[in-house]
């Protein structure tokens, strides 16, 4: 598998957490950085958060910062956004990236 497969989404409340997983294809001695992103419908595709290939540094749109944090298990292949603080307005489709290749994407739906 080549493509990264995003889970973790579902429906959830306005100020709750999800943590979405990525799980990225293959091992590989030569790990890449991770992107995140989300789309609404209508919307343009959204730039949310970025790790580094060992984890050790990550960075955040203001959109979703201090609310949301990304982080990598190398181990496993697979690569974590967590989310909390939800809003309505957070509902999206959300994607991983690694390098050009995107996964399919997982929603997630806040609502009351």
């Amino acid at each position: 598998q080549l493509q990264p497969v995003e889970s973790g989404g579902g429906l959830v409340q306005p100020g709750e957490s999800l943590t979405l997983s990525c799980t990225l294809p293959g091992a590989s001695l030569d790990y890449s950085a991770i992107g995140w992103f989300r789309q609404a419908p209508g919307k343009e595709r959204e730039w949310l958060a970025t790790i580094t290939p060992t984890g050790a540094f990550t960075n955040y749109a203001d959109s979703v910062k201090g609310r949301f944090t990304a982080s990598r298990d190398n181990a496993k292949n697979i690569a974590y956004l967590q989310m909390s603080s939800l809003k309505s307005e957070d509902t999206a489709v959300y994607y991983c990236k690694q390098r050009t290749i995107w996964g399919q994407g997982t929603q997630v739906i806040v609502s009351s």
